[in-house]
Parts: structure tokens; C-alpha cells; sequence
């Protein structure tokens, strides 16, 4: 059940398209002045080097990051997501990959926290100890994100985004991101929502996007990102404070505010993006 190990995929095409949305949300949800809350349900060890250990076995970043590191030509969604990862390689290498908690406390002012959940026991003493000088702004709990959301909504602020990206390693996790966002809901309706799942041929990935709308009839954002031939990922955001719509690309950048990224590693292998950005 444990067995999943984000490490392996730090960086990957997924990862781009998670971290280009999250950066839009963050840098949206932070013009207010009033305190913003992050909670990550999944939050995984915090950051991965890509130069050792599990990232470098498959080297999964070379289709993602490393497509776009050396890219001068980018739109402004993507190059926002660059300098998030750039401050994690300060020397201009790319050695390192900041995961979701890493990129949400980089974004964060000192008015704002973050609250990571991680059930693996590898993994959260990972967190734990990457966020150790963090101080009072990061609480890192060891357990089970879905059972501790409860415990953190609605933050005090009445502002908060929520990150859910389980490994879906069982079947059941679908279920769980489908109870856990109706009880979410309940506690704290204003809330902005993003919840990750990958697309693959079986009943409860195609149906879980249509049921989350259910869920949250109105503000809605889903984002794709097509990689072949390896599994793709998608995301559902609720009450977002962009819009964004990703689909297979170019590697040419795009015009009217549209951002494509892409290209570098030969037909059929190379993960392409094609993202819209507007205000809702």
C-alpha cells in the first residue's frame, strides 16, 4: 500500500503540469493581504535531488524539467514556474526538483502557512526534516492526509488552497478523493481546491473528473498533459482564481497569452503543453 515513491517521478511531465498550475493559484491567492493557508494532503519528502537516489534511476525529468530548463523563449505561466524551480538550483544547475510544499513555501508570506500531511514514514521524516528551520509557518504531520484534512478546515483565515495528489495505488483512493472533497466542501465551500489524478482506461479515472464537478457545480479549471507512452496526468481545480486548459502542443510559444513548451526528445516521447490562462 506504502509502496509508491514520488522521488522516482520528481520533475516529470506531471510534475510540470501540476507546478505551472500551482504557481498561477499561489500567485493569484496571494494578492490579498488577508492570510492564505496551503494544505497538502500528499505532500511527499518536500524536495528530490535529480543527480542521485530515486530520481536519477529513471531520470523521469529529463522529459519534463529538463526539456524546458535551457529555454529562453517561454511564456510568462511557464517562466513563473522556472523561477520557482531556479531558486531550488541557485548555482544555475539543475540538480535539484522542489516539490509541491517546497514551490507553496516559496510563494508564501510571512502571514501564511502550510500545513503538510505525508503517511509514508520515509517520506514525512524526509518532509520533516527539509522544513526543520521553517519554523511556525510549516506543521508537518506524519499521517494520513485524507483522515487529517478534518482536522485543518476551514483554516482560520477563511483562505486556504488544498493540494490532494495521492498515488492512487488502490483503487480506493478514488473513492477516498471523492469523500474527502464532499467533506472539505461541507467544512469550508470558499475554499480553492486542486486535486490531481492520473488518466488511465479503468471506470473510476474517467468518471472521477465528472464527479468532482458534480461535487462543485460552479468555478471549475481541468488541465491535461499527454506524455506517450507512459500514463498521463490531469487536474480538477474548484473555485479557482485562474483558468487553464492544457492539451497536446508545440514547441513553438504561442501567442495572445497562450504558452506552449515542448519539443527536444523526438516524436512520440517528448511530453508537449499547450496551456490557456484567463481570469475567472
Amino acid at each position: 500500500m506504502l509502496s509508491y515513491r514520488h522521488g522516482f517521478h520528481a520533475g516529470n511531465h506531471a510534475d510540470v503540469l501540476k507546478h505551472v498550475v500551482l504557481v498561477q493559484l499561489l500567485k493569484q491567492l496571494t494578492l490579498k493581504d488577508k492570510p492564505l493557508w496551503v494544505i497538502d494532503t500528499h505532500a511527499g519528502a518536500g524536495g528530490y535531488s535529480l543527480e542521485a537516489g530515486y530520481a536519477a534511476r529513471n531520470a523521469e525529468f529529463a522529459n519534463g524539467i529538463g526539456l524546458l530548463w535551457a529555454r529562453r523563449d517561454l511564456p510568462a505561466p511557464v517562466r513563473e514556474y522556472l523561477q520557482q524551480v531556479r531558486a531550488a538550483n541557485p548555482d544555475g544547475v539543475l540538480r535539484h526538483y522542489p516539490g509541491s510544499p517546497q514551490i507553496a513555501l516559496q510563494m508564501l508570506r510571512p502571514q501564511d502557512r502550510l500545513r503538510c500531511f505525508e503517511l509514508h514514514s520515509t517520506d514525512s521524516k524526509a518532509l520533516q526534516e527539509h522544513f526543520r528551520a521553517a519554523g511556525r509557518r510549516v506543521a508537518v504531520v506524519a499521517g494520513d492526509g485524507f483522515a487529517g484534512l478534518k482536522s485543518v478546515l476551514p483554516p482560520p483565515s477563511r483562505r486556504g488552497l488544498v493540494l490532494i495528489d495521492p498515488s492512487y495505488e488502490l483503487k480506493e483512493h478514488y473513492r477516498d478523493v471523492r469523500t474527502a472533497m464532499r467533506d472539505a466542501l461541507q467544512r469550508f465551500a470558499t475554499g480553492t481546491y486542486a486535486v490531481w489524478y492520473p488518466q488511465l482506461p479503468r471506470r473510476e479515472a474517467e468518471q472521477l473528473p465528472q464527479e468532482l464537478q458534480r461535487l462543485a457545480p460552479g468555478d471549475w479549471l481541468r488541465s491535461r498533459c499527454r506524455s506517450p507512452p507512459r500514463p498521463r496526468k490531469a487536474s480538477a481545480c474548484m473555485a479557482a482564481a485562474c483558468s487553464c486548459s492544457i492539451r497536446p502542443g508545440t514547441s513553438r510559444p504561442a501567442a495572445r497569452g497562450d504558452a506552449r513548451a515542448g519539443g527536444g526528445a523526438g516524436p512520440g516521447r517528448a511530453a508537449t503543453f499547450d496551456l490557456q490562462f484567463r481570469q475567472t
